[in-house]
């Protein structure tokens, strides 16, 4: 799988609709970039570009947009609410799927290079790429002084750039480049003034108001300002780490601030793009407080937009705002898309693949599945409203185990054609026969491990499946029954399948090969005493 890392330029224009298109041209022209969003505010005067795409291909597109904004943005006319260094003020490289943070931190670097080479521009590097000290690390302290004080700061020794000259360039002021992990930049709307709202953001932001007065929150940046536009002020937030502050988090501490103050919030906004784990921590969040219960995922997303009103200044479209969705990182597989004659057929057709680790993974997800209708043709009746904390229970953990099956059943098929392609790598020379071996060694894992996450997950079912069996409506008895065996079988399957790929293994691992046929072999031993205890169960009860 290719490597895909996120690039989010912000450059200093959010005006000039030409020459905000003309960078957004600059990007969509190279190949192996996808656009995914440019947000422009004409009251910071800034636009936010977001794409995607490998290593190589995001750094030339990023020194394409650069290239264009230094024919047109003179930062010496600049005026805009949103502090900022120069025309293309940060540039963060960020990991997305299959990429580590070295390879975003390889990827700051050369864009850096490249800048001051072909621009002849000063650039910083900041956060993981940083490597002068702890006092360049912050954005927001290398920006210190912003572009207006960059003249007499960029000649001090301890400000010296770490690319490019050390001489300012009144037309373009300074870059500052580097490597971070997802940033969300999220505003909460305020109906006040400029200075009300930054007193909202000196309470929750992590730096406070200063050393003996820290903030709210971890991985918390935040300043207030005014949007003529919208005529509203804005707490703007930068949460460097959603797993360590949220946004529902730094949202209903706004609200409480500003109530205090006497203040009214109508509203948030998100910048860019947000991952979808930020979204359903969220939803997690008022789940919690409020005791709902959704399983669905398009519900909770609905239900996050509601709470942090992001509808409030343009319609939150999730599919243009989350980037799991934009990317299509979520996407089933083709044997999921395809359809059930289709599957069938395809098993029984002249191909080894797909095979008995796909229709395990089928059979194990259909078991959690009619474990979960049961579940749902009981909670909710007032028949059975007694019932409904126990079907929750029972519910949730059915849906996810369901859910998390499905992607195993196309990951089993790939695992097995992934290890034929290992198998096929030349060995003419020593150099090859390593690629080989290691490529056929860890695809010979993969075969092993997709077959025990099966494995796994169906065995956490049991226990709400008894649930069901004991108290569930007994009208679906025989659905039940049929989950049952339906989850033995793909547990089964799963068995046979972790054993037929062992053998596969290397030498060197042995002990992994130990350790996992001890526990597959006792997954399985469970599930058929399980599946036995729980048709007895059910047996014993009438409609």
């Amino acid at each position: 799988m290719e490597s895909l890392l996120e690039c989010v330029p912000n450059f200093s224009e959010g005006r000039s609709q030409e020459v905000i298109d003309a960078i957004a041209g600059a990007i969509r022209g190279i190949d192996g970039v996808k656009l995914l969003d440019v947000d422009a505010s004409a009251s910071a005067n800034r636009t936010v570009y977001t794409f995607v795409g490998s290593p190589r291909c995001v750094v030339t597109a990023a020194v394409s947009a650069a290239r264009v904004a230094y024919q047109h943005i003179d930062m010496a006319q600049h005026k805009g609410e949103h502090p900022r260094l120069g025309a293309l003020d940060v540039c963060p490289f960020i990991p997305v799927r299959n990429a580590s943070m070295a390879d975003a931190i390889r990827c700051a670097n050369d864009f850096a290079s490249r800048l001051a080479t072909e621009l002849k521009v000063p650039t910083y590097l900041y956060q993981d790429a940083a490597v002068k000290g702890d006092y360049r690390v912050s954005l927001p302290d290398i920006r210190s002084g912003e572009y207006e004080g960059l003249a007499e700061k960029i000649v001090k020794p301890e400000w010296v750039p770490d690319y490019g000259p050390a001489e300012f360039v009144p037309r373009w002021g300074a870059t500052v480049c580097g490597a971070r992990p997802f940033l969300i930049a999220y505003n909460v709307n305020m109906l006040s003034t400029k200075e009300q709202a930054h007193r909202v953001a000196l309470d929750i932001r992590e730096q406070g108001r200063g050393k003996d007065k820290p903030g709210m929150f971890k991985c918390c940046r935040a300043i207030g300002w005014y949007l003529d536009d919208a005529n509203m002020a804005q707490v703007s937030i930068n949460l460097t780490n959603f797993n360590v502050t949220g946004m529902h988090q730094v949202f209903d501490a706004c609200k409480a601030s500003a109530q205090s103050l006497n203040l009214a919030v109508v509203g948030s906004q998100l910048v860019g793009l947000v991952p979808l784990q930020a979204m359903l921590d969220s939803a997690e969040h008022y789940m919690e407080t409020e005791k709902l219960f959704l399983t669905e995922e398009s519900q909770k997303i609905r239900l996050v937009i509601d709470r942090l009103g992001l509808d409030s200044l343009e319609k939150f479209k999730p599919e243009e705002r989350i980037i799991e969705y934009v990317i299509g990182l979520n996407k089933p597989g083709p044997l999921l898309t395809c359809t059930l004659e289709g599957f069938v057929k395809q098993l029984g057709s002249r191909s080894s693949a797909p095979g008995g680790g796909s229709a395990a993974a089928v059979m194990a997800a259909m078991g959690a599945g009619l474990g979960s209708m049961m579940g749902w043709m009981t909670y909710g009746k007032r028949k059975f409203e007694d019932l409904d904390s126990a079907m929750r229970g029972a519910i949730g953990p059915l849906d996810s185990a369901m859910k998390e099956l499905l992607p195993l059943v196309d990951e089993d098929t790939k695992s097995f054609k992934d290890y034929s392609a290992a198998l096929s790598l030349p060995k003419a020379t020593d150099d090859d026969r390593a690629v080989h071996d290691e490529a056929v060694r860890m695809a010979a894992r993969h075969t092993v491990a997709v077959p025990l996450s099966v494995m796994r997950t169906s065995s956490k079912c049991w226990p709400h499946l008894h649930v069901l069996a004991e108290c569930g409506n007994i009208n679906c008895k025989s659905d039940l029954q049929v989950g049952a065996k339906s989850l033995e079988t793909g547990i089964f399957g799963a068995y046979q399948n972790v054993l037929i790929n062992l053998p596969s293994l290397s030498a060197e691992d042995d002990d992994y090969k130990s350790q996992v046929s001890a526990e597959a072999e006792a997954l399985y031993a469970n599930a058929v005493k399980s599946c036995q205890q729980l048709l007895d169960k059910v047996s014993t009860r009438s409609s």
